[in-house]
């Protein structure tokens, strides 16, 4: 078998067929198809208004389809599974999750909330903390290069950070695939391109990858598919060189837009005259 091919039997990573999906009372997607295989590295792009948002909270069972015969959202296989036990399979990462935790929680705090799939461990969630999980807590942020940080609140460190601390709460179960929404949000250069280094070895070491994001930049060479939304739809779907072309994203994003190829990074810039 081709490494990275999926087994016959397994489930896909995520499959939703023909769903409706509001939020609040904007329906967002109606009769959405989408198919993301196990062992796949896929980037969800579109403009701001697209859905991405949307079919992460779905994915995320934070938003869940309108039932009907004929549509489900399912996840490796499941229509329906506790967000403890989907933490187990899928971490992800999010500038709104950042946003959620109190300044003051620490490093190891921010990180040993994902075994409880919690925002920090406080009251009686630090029953549940054993030994075991604070030494993982801290083999991890030695991973990432922040183990001085373990007991520094995030109002005392910058954003880059902050956003290892999120990717050590997603990586506490040793999760097979990561979702990283908007990942260089809010970091200068230095820490944007010091934390999609750590994306790209995460994925060169075997993990499946889903990126959503507005941002060709935040793509990186690993991702080999593209799912591009416009307002609703999936506007493409295919191989990155087949959508990620200039008549297309001038489209989607209504502007004029150039591209340049570097080494497998695509940068967007002003087209026309």
């Amino acid at each position: 078998m081709t490494p990275g091919q999926p087994l016959m039997d397994e489930p896909p990573l995520i499959d939703i067929r023909n769903a409706t999906i509001w939020r609040g009372e904007t329906r967002v997607f109606d009769n959405l198809t989408l198919t993301i295989a196990r062992h796949e590295r896929v980037a969800i792009l579109g403009p701001n208004g697209s859905g991405k948002t949307t079919l992460l909270k779905a994915i995320n069972r934070e938003l869940y389809p309108v039932e009907r015969d004929g549509s489900w959202l399912r996840i490796l296989g499941r229509d329906r599974c506790n967000v403890w036990e989907l933490r187990r399979h899928i971490g992800i990462v999010s500038h709104d999750l950042q946003q959620r935790y109190r300044p003051a929680t620490t490093a190891l705090e921010v990180v040993l909330s994902g075994f409880l799939a919690s925002i920090g461990v406080h009251g009686m969630l630090r029953e549940q903390i054993s030994a075991d999980r604070i030494a993982a807590a801290h083999d991890i942020l030695a991973e990432l290069g922040i183990a001085e940080l373990a007991h520094t609140p995030l109002r005392s460190m910058s954003t880059g950070q902050q956003r290892r601390c999120l990717l050590g709460r997603a990586l506490v179960h040793r999760p097979h695939t990561l979702i990283f929404d908007e990942p260089t949000s809010g970091l200068d250069f230095a820490a944007s391109f010091d934390y999609l280094a750590r994306v790209r070895a995460l994925a060169r070491d075997g993990c499946d990858i889903i990126i959503v994001t507005h941002h060709l930049n935040e793509i990186p060479p690993e991702v080999g598919r593209i799912v591009l939304l416009d307002r609703g739809t999936i506007a493409a779907d295919g191989p990155k060189a087949e959508v990620l072309v200039p008549d297309l994203l001038s489209r989607v994003y209504g502007t004029a837009i150039a591209l340049a190829e570097v080494d497998g990074h695509y940068l967007a810039y002003p087209g026309g005259p």
